[in-house]
């Protein structure tokens, strides 16, 4: 089984008079990258999560994103009792100063004070804590699932290529002896050629062709690329989702089909390795966003 590195995840909490969000996408990345914007009344808890989240996913861009959506209108601000009454003691000071026998109406003054109206210190409950907690592991566990499902599509596709790969290299030996068949003619008319046909050492002249043909004989490539293939597919078949594994296997995979086509000398053959390199190629695109 194989996971995606693309996911989403989301869920919901309400606590009192207000619902927590909390949203998490992936994208594929070489390492685990979180990306946290949390309200500031969570900020204390932020390695909290970072490490429960390092818990959970082991490679991929994961933005996570917690927000508060308040249910009734309830105000942040609240009055500074103690600087209302500084205030206060003020002005009846400075009317007093000044001999001022009008009637003041403090309070209304002092209320126009900018500095009079202050924010709340709101401090995180433990029982909203808990349940934000347990929010964001729901949003992990909903953004794995969506990875698993996306995984499923890519280990279709990826193992359809496979396959088509193994086809191909049964495709290619049904070249490979007429091929050589194609050389022995192919020397021994430009010899003929070249030399009477009388004055050819014809023990020689197997010798060489023997030579040649062991220098393009392509069986130990076909072997190992036989056996990358099975442990592609081996890989694949584990359980677990490893995307490096199999992306150091198509390197060798690579390996193998570039060697055969190095030596193929054949346009058939050639045609056939052209195939190879794409759908190998296609299959590393698909690596990339595996985890």
């Amino acid at each position: 089984m194989i996971k995606s590195m693309t996911g989403y995840g989301k869920t919901l909490i309400e606590q009192g008079n207000k619902r927590i969000h909390v949203q998490m996408k992936s994208l594929n990345s070489k390492q685990l990258d979180l990306s946290l914007k949390i309200p500031e009344l969570y900020r204390d808890k932020e390695l909290e999560i970072r490490t429960l989240l390092s818990s959970m996913f082991a490679r991929g861009k994961v933005d996570v994103r917690i927000y508060i959506e308040s249910i009734s209108v309830e105000s942040t601000k609240e009055v500074d009792l103690d600087r209302v009454k500084a205030y206060h003691e003020d002005l009846k000071k400075i009317n007093a100063a000044i001999n001022n026998t009008a009637e003041v109406d403090y309070l209304s003054l002092i209320m126009r004070m900018p500095d009079i109206m202050v924010s709340k210190v709101v401090e995180l409950q433990e029982t909203e804590w808990s349940e934000v907690k347990a929010g964001i592991i729901e949003g992990a566990n909903e953004l794995d699932k969506f990875r698993i499902t996306e995984g499923k599509v890519l280990e279709k596709d990826i193992t359809l290529r496979i396959d088509k790969l193994t086809k191909a290299l049964v495709e290619i030996e049904k070249f490979e002896y007429k091929r050589e068949e194609y050389i022995k003619d192919k020397i021994k008319q430009s010899l003929e050629e070249l030399i009477e046909k009388d004055r050819i050492d014809e023990n020689r002249l197997e010798q060489e062709l023997i030579y040649y043909l062991q220098k393009i004989d392509i069986t130990e490539e076909k072997v190992r690329l036989l056996s990358h293939l099975d442990y592609f597919i081996e890989v694949i078949n584990s359980g677990a989702s490893e995307g490096k594994k199999l992306s150091f296997i198509t390197q060798e995979m690579g390996r193998e089909i570039n060697t055969i086509g190095s030596k193929a000398n054949d346009a058939n053959m050639q045609r056939v390795i052209v195939g190879m390199k794409d759908e190998l190629e296609k299959i590393k695109e698909q690596l990339l966003n595996i985890l």
